[in-house]
This record gives C-alpha cells, structure tokens and sequence, in this order.
C-alpha cells in the first residue's frame, strides 16, 4: 500500500524536478563562471551579462549569481572546450563544455557517445561543415550547419536520446548538430 497517498506522489514529482532545476542552476553557473574569468563586472563584459540575464530568467538566486562571479575571480581553473563527434548516419555534432579537468570530461563525453553508438572525431574534423559563433553577437552567438542534413526517422530518435543524455552531463553546455 506504499505510495498511496499524496504526499507520496508529490515527493517523488517534486524530487525529479528539484534535480532538473539543480542541474540547470549548474549549468549557467558554470556559464557565469567562465564569463567572469576576464572581466567580474557585468558593464563591461557583455558575455558576462548575458549569462546573469539568462540565470535571472531561469530563477538563479541572485546571491549563487554573485558567488559564481566571486568564484571565478577566484580561482582560474575552469576551461572551455569543444568536443566534435558523428551520431547516427554520419550526422555531424559539436558539444561545448565548460570544465575543471578537462580528460574526465572527455573520457565521460566519449563514454556516452560510444553507449549510444556515436564515434568521438578528431579535432576539425567537424567544424568545417558549421560556421562558428560570433562572441558578443546574440543573433550569431551559436554554431550554424553549412550543409544541413536529412536522416530517417529512427535516426532521429537515436540522436534525441544521445542528445539527452549528453545534456545530462553537468559539463556539458551546449549542444548542436546539422540535422533537419
């Protein structure tokens, strides 16, 4: 008879949710840490802005906001990095994460691209089929596929759950891919 009540079901709801938020409140934070390694003050750094704005929206405490930029003038450790792969059919993907040891991220990025039977790529391997983000220029601040492509419908289905589970991975900042 476990589980019967309300509070039961709202827990285990709640709970689910309480994790998916924690993960994104890491996400930007992280994303607000790396903005701040150059310049603490929003003024005067539009990246920086742009990631406090977007915590903001998501509902980001103001004072985690405030202890990420201390963080980061803190300690310099955090790095950016680019990690380019193929899904199914070939399809191009370019992941960036933002992290503090650079081969877990790697060996956990490629752990998940080989269990959902996506291939790691060499360096530029990829980049050359998107044009690369432009820095401070909301409208191009993303990778855009110069040569979109088409793939089957199971296909998709294949790459949406890649794409899942990569972007359950705190590292993992962004996500793109020239598919349809």
């Amino acid at each position: 008879m476990s589980g019967h009540n309300k509070w039961s079901q709202i827990k285990h709801k709640k709970g689910v949710s309480d994790v998916k938020r924690g993960n994104l409140f890491s996400k930007l934070l992280r994303a607000i840490s790396i903005a701040a390694k150059d310049e603490p003050n929003p003024q005067f750094n539009p990246r920086l802005r742009t990631a406090v704005e977007t915590a903001k929206e998501a509902l980001v405490p103001a004072e985690n906001i405030e202890r990420a930029i201390n963080k980061a003038s803190e300690q310099k450790d955090l790095s950016e990095m680019v990690i380019e792969a193929y899904g199914p059919e070939g399809s191009a993907i370019i992941i960036e994460a933002i992290t503090d040891n650079t081969n877990r991220t790697i060996s956990e990025v490629k752990k998940i691209l080989s269990d959902h039977s996506a291939k790691f790529a060499n360096q530029g391997s990829v980049l050359w089929a998107f044009d690369a983000p432009i820095k401070g220029n909301p409208e191009a601040a993303e990778w855009k596929a110069k040569f979109p492509q088409s793939i089957s419908e199971e296909s998709k289905a294949k790459l949406e759950k890649l794409i899942e589970a990569l972007d359950e991975h705190d590292d993992v900042q962004n996500i793109f891919t020239n598919t349809l």
